[in-house]
């Protein structure tokens, strides 16, 4: 336990540099599914919308969202053994913490399979609700940092 407590710095850095790349990918793909309801179907912009939302996906986000999982989950490993047990994680600001991480989660899969149906030629949802959707990661972002920084001590 001792070697994930002495790399914690090192486990937080390659957390917050993987939520940040990850937030990118979770705010600008929902713009893309934005931008895809005015491309033409079968078009050359569509086609091209399809393109950068596949690579989007696979190249910055789920390795972003890998990343940030496995950092995150050393720094739960570190942080028991720098706080004095396991304990630490049942109480209120980590349980809202962890359910907070969840829906940022269930957010990246919706994502992942609103881009399969949008490269099926498939449009989910409308360009407005979109727009809407494209909110939530922000707003839990907002959450998960203001319960880690304010909350959580």
């Amino acid at each position: 336990m001792s070697f994930l407590a002495e790399n914690y710095d090192y486990w937080r850095a390659g957390h917050i540099l993987s939520v940040i790349a990850w937030m990118a990918g979770l705010l600008y793909l929902p713009r893309l599914f934005v931008y895809h309801f005015s491309a033409k179907r079968g078009g050359e912009l569509e086609a091209s919308l399809v393109l950068q939302e596949e690579r989007l996906l696979r190249i910055i986000m789920n390795p972003a969202f890998v990343l940030t999982w496995v950092f995150g989950i050393l720094l739960v490993f570190s942080n028991a053994g720098r706080a004095g047990g396991w304990f630490v994680f049942l109480t209120p600001p980590w349980i809202t913490k962890f359910i907070l991480i969840s829906l940022m989660t269930g957010m990246h899969h919706f994502y992942a399979l609103a881009r399969k149906q949008f490269a099926e030629g498939k449009r989910p949802y409308t360009e407005k609700q979109w727009r809407i959707i494209n909110e939530i990661p922000a707003i839990l972002a907002i959450l998960i940092v203001m319960t880690a920084v304010v909350w959580i001590r």
